[in-house]
């Protein structure tokens, strides 16, 4: 069966089983960081920042640290520090192709977020890498995001998946296991399933700054 047939191509195709949203719908978002925004940004440890390249591909990669990590300048503009990874810099690589980013706040408990849309870029200038140490050391580079679309996100998403319950995790035995899901996606024959497991705990202990 191909899913994609029949599939809804026009925003009146949508609206023709989605009613109009109530006015306050659109009323809510904003079109810069104001005071109580900038509470929340200061109170994430973790934003999640959607992109996508010239083609249309996107993208959806988590960063995290300390909560803080992530400035606000005085103009409203966002600063997020690139830490340590893998070095596929998929997100730098499509902002610096496209010059746009989606910005997703999360604070841990709570069931609102916040997302942020709008023009973005990656600079290396020294001055502002300086100020950016929460992950441990300043970082290569830094993703700055115009804030041109503020907006509080409601908390159903988080309530129906109760996210934050513990008693509703799945248990760890019931899990994919880090490491073979790794070993499978890898597919190299000199590798074997402890040699992964082990990678991914000393990138823990070593290469987090």
């Amino acid at each position: 069966m191909d899913l994609f047939a029949g599939a809804i191509r026009t925003e009146a195709g949508l609206r023709e089983i989605y009613e109009e949203p109530p006015a306050r719908a659109w009323a809510k978002q904003v079109s810069g960081m104001d005071a109580l925004s900038r509470g929340f940004v200061a109170c994430a440890p973790i934003v999640f920042v959607a992109s996508h390249d010239r083609d249309g591909r996107c993208d959806v990669t988590p960063r995290g640290g300390p909560a803080g990590f992530v400035s606000v300048a005085e103009d409203g503009t966002i600063v997020i520090p690139d830490a340590t990874g893998n070095k596929r810099i998929d997100t730098l690589r499509n902002v610096v192709a496209t010059g746009w980013a989606g910005l997703l706040f999360v604070i841990p408990g709570r069931g609102q977020t916040l997302r942020v849309n709008g023009a973005a870029c990656v600079t290396a200038e020294p001055g502002v890498l300086a100020g950016l140490t929460a992950v441990g050391k300043a970082p290569r580079a830094a993703l700055v995001v115009r804030a041109e679309e503020v907006y509080q996100h409601c908390p159903k998403a988080f309530v129906r998946s109760k996210l934050w319950d513990p008693g509703s995790w799945p248990a760890a035995a019931t899990q994919p296991d880090a490491a073979e899901l790794a070993h499978g996606h890898l597919g190299d024959p000199a590798l074997t399933v402890e040699d992964v497991r082990r990678s991914q705990v000393e990138s823990l202990l070593y290469r987090l700054e």
